[in-house]
């Protein structure tokens, strides 16, 4: 239908001609000329109207108005008169061109919604599907589904009357961060609250603290208008139950100085403090508290001077740059100040100011950001790092994830070369030349035949892939980091910041381990994927520097805050898709080709985003207790960028010059004098010499020596034939009857039996012996079954398990039970195997009691006798099976 409403049918009957008259008039006709010859009029595309208002309208900074018809100036003055009658007609056509490029961008809006909402259409469910099968919830599942339990009216009203029996009280914190879905949720519950009589009778309240000076989260859905909408609501709700909302304004803070708070209040005059929630005046609880506040000159940007060393990162900032240049003056301030023994006013008095005392707070991680925290390292002093780290770039994570590719493929010359120049090798780009230039095959192959002159670093490659098939990631990771000593050549390369990234590379690899099968390429893909925020914890950070954005130091105080990113700054407006109020989400479009609809959108998220920047800087200013010190590196033109906002109030409220261009603000309570100048504080303590050897190698564990499992022949002739299994099956199963019977009345073997998986023979033969006169010594008071004993012989350790053992006076008794089918005569018969066991028993209770005689017996299940074996016979049987498996000591 817009092609139609254009490309009326005459349109095509008369353009040849005027195509033609415009043809012959000057450049500007010619240019118009070809382009209006490339359309088909009779059969018109879409992309032939973008041509035409290319060609017949305005641009998008016309003073006229943007994208309207060029009315008088299309064709050239001298070019319109030769169309004669035919003019009318091009203009006309003009016209409904600048008509219809209205309903154009809003059809192209509607097709890349329409697309938006096809995918979202596939995707989602795929998505939910996904979350279900490993059942996970995000945070806005939480959200939504508790929501879904109060409004759903298949089992609200259950769940309300539930609920209306067991909440008394309702507060809400942080209220002016509470998104729209989470008020929603409130007012679910608060329902019952106001409706009269609930399912008990008692008061109830709801408890709301909120400041909407200090909503800066609308990223995560926060909503400041909602707070004042629902506050209105609870208010008439209350009152038709004849109840009030009690309104109460906190004006104290029991954080910052009167001079600082001051300034708060004249910076934010009445346009902005709409922004913030409307008028107000701050009262310092510390009323006593001397505040201080400095603005530094602002340091304009410097001509680009073009770097001439090409060894240089392309993106390494010059000492030039504006950014630098504040960075090195921020370092040289906090040095200097703490050198001087300034002195900072706490409760009671007032102390030297340290590193700790410094919160740089930035809008945003930009250059000012890193740059920051380069110059106080340059400078040596201690220094948290940045509040947030991604895990992916960070230099000791690369450094670590090229070594991990490499172990899945010695093919993968780049991560090799990589890891050759890393901390974990410190080979120079010489080195790594000599052994790149020129090679035959692949870097490893190269690596391999020169590892004599690399043992190090070839012994450790080896190593590893030796390890990279049979150790989980994090194993790999920390085999790497330990054996190999790479947390300390990381760590002394990157500096102590790195072990954040670190320690996050072996967490990720333990959760990787708890959702897939632990291999090396998935772990490494799934690393790749993952896009990884690390957040350290600035309230931990000790007596060092800290660097953070405001966002992240919501909640913190420090008595020096520093604010050097205040230059201008547009926020930019990066989500694609916008929520509208009244319909489904749209795919946003570009600035000049929006529709209404959508410009009116971006120009509300756009005042609101202005609005939240007012209120970052409010949460920023608050955040310092006694001195507040402002900078700014870059352009600072625009009225409301938070240097001249700052600067404005500073004048306001009466601050002086300073003989550098910037302004300092006291107040009539005087700061206290300087103390006596410290040296600055080391960090570094000279470790011991031993404290950088490694640690000795583990020995190996050496395998115990057992009784049982000395060699030597266990059965004389005739067993032979024999399933061992079957015979090593029942004599176990006759050693837990032997064990377990005597233990219990004789009415309960049977079931004893049956639990075992004994047969009935195995229960005759084990019930002979337990109940024989002879052998009562055996099973009676003083013997005891299954005796561990352990022993040291020659070196070695022994472990072995006594069947029984009894102990008299003066001596003691190891029995073996022997289910062997062909029983021995005499104890000359018994196998040597049985009589060097019984000489390993003989040795290891002679150890344990010295005064005691030691003997020892062979009960032999099958016929029920118990032969005594001569000490001399065992423990020449044990020396001879011991003498190649024992070493003299």
């Amino acid at each position: 239908g817009v092609l139609d409403t254009v490309f009326a049918v005459d349109v095509a009957a008369w353009m040849p001609d005027a195509i033609a008259t415009i043809a012959g008039g000057l450049v500007t006709d010619v240019k118009l000329a070809d382009a209006l010859r490339g359309i088909d009029f009779a059969n018109p595309e879409s992309d032939d109207l973008r041509t035409l208002e290319r060609s017949l309208l305005y641009g998008v900074k016309a003073k006229s108005g943007p994208f309207t018809a060029r009315i008088g100036k299309t064709p050239t003055k001298d070019t319109r008169p030769l169309l004669g009658n035919r003019l009318p007609d091009f203009e006309d056509l003009m016209h409904r061109v600048e008509a219809a490029r209205a309903a154009r961008i809003a059809l192209a809006a509607f097709e890349k919604t329409e697309a938006l909402h096809a995918y979202a259409r596939v995707f989602l469910p795929l998505y939910a599907a996904h979350k279900a099968a490993r059942g996970w919830l995000d945070f806005d599942d939480l959200i939504f589904r508790a929501r879904g339990l109060l409004t759903d009216t298949s089992v609200a009203q259950w769940v309300l009357y539930r609920l209306d029996g067991g909440i008394d009280h309702i507060l809400v914190d942080e209220a002016q961060d509470t998104s729209p879905v989470q008020w929603q949720v409130i007012e679910s519950l608060a329902a019952e609250f106001t409706s009269g009589q609930g399912a008990r009778n008692v008061a109830r309240t709801i408890f709301v603290v909120g400041d909407k000076k200090q909503s800066i989260y609308s990223f995560q859905g926060a909503d400041v208008a909602v707070f004042d909408r629902m506050r209105a609501d609870f208010d008439q709700r209350l009152r038709d139950v004849d109840q009030g909302l009690v309104t109460l304004d906190l004006d104290y803070s029991f954080r910052s100085s009167p001079v600082i708070l001051g300034l708060v209040d004249r910076t934010f005059g009445d346009a902005i403090r709409q922004d913030l929630g409307g008028q107000m005046q701050h009262l310092a609880f510390h009323a006593d508290r001397p505040g201080r506040v400095d603005l530094w000159p602002a340091i304009l940007p410097a001509d680009t001077v073009k770097d001439e060393d090409w060894t240089n990162p392309v993106d390494l900032l010059t000492g030039d740059h504006h950014a630098v240049q504040l960075a090195t003056r921020l370092a040289d301030f906090i040095a200097d100040v703490v050198a001087k023994g300034m002195q900072i006013p706490v409760k009671g008095g007032a102390r030297a100011v340290g590193f700790g005392d410094f919160l740089v707070l930035v809008k945003r991680r930009s250059a000012v950001f890193t740059e920051i925290i380069r110059a106080c390292k340059a400078k040596g002093l201690p220094i948290a790092g940045a509040d947030r780290l991604r895990l992916g770039g960070e230099l000791a994570v690369k450094d670590l994830a090229a070594l991990l590719s490499f172990l899945c493929s010695d093919m993968d010359d780049l991560s090799l070369a990589a890891v050759l120049r890393s901390p974990l090798c410190g080979w120079t780009e010489g080195q790594l030349y000599d052994l790149a230039q020129p090679r035959a095959g692949y870097l490893w192959e190269a690596l391999r035949g020169v590892k004599d002159a690399h043992p190090a670093t070839h012994a450790m490659l080896t190593d590893l892939r030796d390890q990279a098939d049979f150790l989980r990631p994090y194993d790999l990771i920390e085999r790497i980091l330990t054996r190999h000593d790479g947390r300390r050549k990381l760590l002394a390369r990157l500096g102590d910041e790195a072990q954040d990234g670190i320690d996050a590379l072996l967490s990720q690899a333990l959760a990787y381990e708890r959702s897939d099968v632990p291999s090396l390429t998935g772990f490494l893909e799934w690393l790749v994927t993952e896009d990884i925020e690390i957040k350290r914890q600035a309230e931990g950070a000790g007596d060092k520097i800290r660097v953070m954005t405001v966002h992240g130091a919501k909640g913190l105080e420090s008595p020096v805050v520093i604010l050097p990113d205040t230059a201008d700054h547009a926020p930019p407006d990066n989500d694609s898709f916008m929520p509208m109020a009244d319909g489904p989400a749209l795919w946003k479009t570009n600035k000049d080709d929006s529709p209404a609809a959508i410009t009116h959108e971006v120009e509300r998220r756009a005042a609101r985003r202005k609005a939240e920047s007012h209120r970052l800087l409010y949460v920023a200013m608050t955040r310092a207790q006694s001195w507040l010190v402002v900078a700014a590196a870059g352009q600072v033109k625009k009225e409301d960028c938070w240097y001249n906002l700052i600067a404005a109030g500073m004048d306001n409220a009466g601050a002086s010059a300073t003989d550098e261009g910037g302004m300092v603000l006291t107040g009539s309570i005087p700061w206290p004098a300087n103390a006596v100048a410290v040296a600055p504080r080391v960090d570094h303590v000279a470790l011991e010499p031993w404290a950088r050897l490694p640690a000795p190698p583990v020995p190996l564990a050496v395998a115990l020596l057992s009784p049982s499992a000395l060699g030597g022949a266990k059965a004389l002739p005739g067993e032979d034939g024999q399933d061992t299994e079957r015979a090593l099956v029942q004599g176990t199963l006759l050693h837990a009857l032997l064990e377990t019977l005597p233990l219990h009345a004789v009415t309960a073997w049977p079931a004893i039996a049956m639990a075992l998986g004994a047969s009935p023979e195995m229960l005759t033969e084990a019930a002979l012996i337990v109940q024989s006169p002879a052998l009562a010594h055996l099973f009676g008071a003083g013997s005891l079954a299954e005796v561990a004993v352990t022993a040291r012989i020659n070196g070695r350790d022994m472990l072995g398990s006594i069947d029984r053992l009894v102990i008299g006076a003066d001596h003691v008794l190891a029995v073996d039970f022997k289910s062997n089918r062909v029983v021995p005569e005499t104890p000359l018969q018994v196998p040597g195997g049985i009589l060097g066991q019984m000489g390993a028993y003989a040795a290891a209770l002679r150890q344990i009691y010295p005064g005691k005689r030691v003997e020892t017996a062979v009960l032999w299940t099958r016929t029920g006798s118990l032969m005594a074996l001569p000490d001399d016979l065992v423990s020449a049987a044990f020396v001879t099976l011991v003498a190649e498996q024992i070493a003299p000591a």
